[in-house]
């Protein structure tokens, strides 16, 4: 076999698979924009029903001590390991 005839249908195998890809992602974009106006067409969305309105919590105030103590427990682990 010849280098240049190995590479000319190097060439050619890549020149066909690339189009088979280009042709088959137009074709993607095209059939998926024609579905989506059939969907919306025969489908339409329906209109979206509003949440009852609730009264939200009201935010604690303060931290709970307890926490803070077991929080400044583990920075002060996590420091002592770091040296």
């Amino acid at each position: 076999m010849s280098e240049p005839g190995l590479v000319t249908q190097g060439l050619e195998l890549m020149v066909f698979g690339m189009g088979t890809v280009f042709v088959f992602l137009t074709m993607l974009v095209f059939v998926t924009g024609y579905m989506s106006k059939l969907v919306s067409k025969y489908a339409p969305e329906e209109a979206p029903v509003p949440a009852p309105s609730r009264k939200p919590a009201a935010p604690q105030q303060g931290v709970d001590p307890q926490l803070l103590k077991v929080l400044a427990a583990a920075v002060k682990e996590h420091r002592a390991r770091q040296k």
